[in-house]
């Protein structure tokens, strides 16, 4: 079953994450807390939303996918940006990733936004042979640059002129 995540999902989201953060060998970049990921997802004016995915007999969390809009000048729409999709090794292979992306396809239809990208991880076969499948193709001529930390820091402090 795929619903749209609610505040009392935000321990179980947490942990997710940090779970895939730790698959993607970067646990230690994990460093949101319970209360940011509340903040960002059910605060005053949130701008990420997250759907989750849970077990069928159970009803327990095991995958999300959390996204937000992004905006296509030469479309002239929005589109959504899956921040991040996972789904629990031992639920794999059930069609929940597939039942998250279908959600996801879903809503940019009925709200005519024209696109669903995301990013993956070059060495991430099972992932990449899973999105090729459902016809998705990647961006080859793109290069994604990222400013952060002391890098992010410096540029911010840069003059103008």
């Amino acid at each position: 079953m795929i619903r749209p995540a609610t505040p009392a999902d935000v321990p179980a989201l947490h942990t997710l994450i940090r779970e895939l953060a730790d698959y993607e060998h970067a646990l230690e970049e994990a460093k949101a807390t319970e209360q940011q990921l509340h903040d960002a997802l059910f605060g005053d004016h949130p701008t990420t939303h997250a759907l989750i995915a849970t077990d069928d007999t159970t009803d327990e969390p095991i995958g999300y996918a959390i996204w937000f809009l992004n905006f296509s000048t030469w479309r002239g729409v929005h589109g959504i940006y899956l921040e991040d999709l996972y789904v629990r090794p031992t639920a794999r292979g059930a069609g929940h990733g597939k039942a998250l992306l279908t959600e996801l396809a879903r809503i940019c239809v009925d709200r005519g936004y024209a696109r669903l990208e995301w990013a993956v991880l070059n060495w991430n076969a099972p992932a990449i042979a899973f999105y090729e499948a459902l016809g998705a193709r990647p961006q080859d001529e793109w290069t994604v640059y990222r400013l952060t930390d002391e890098s992010l820091v410096k540029v911010s402090r840069m003059t103008s002129h």
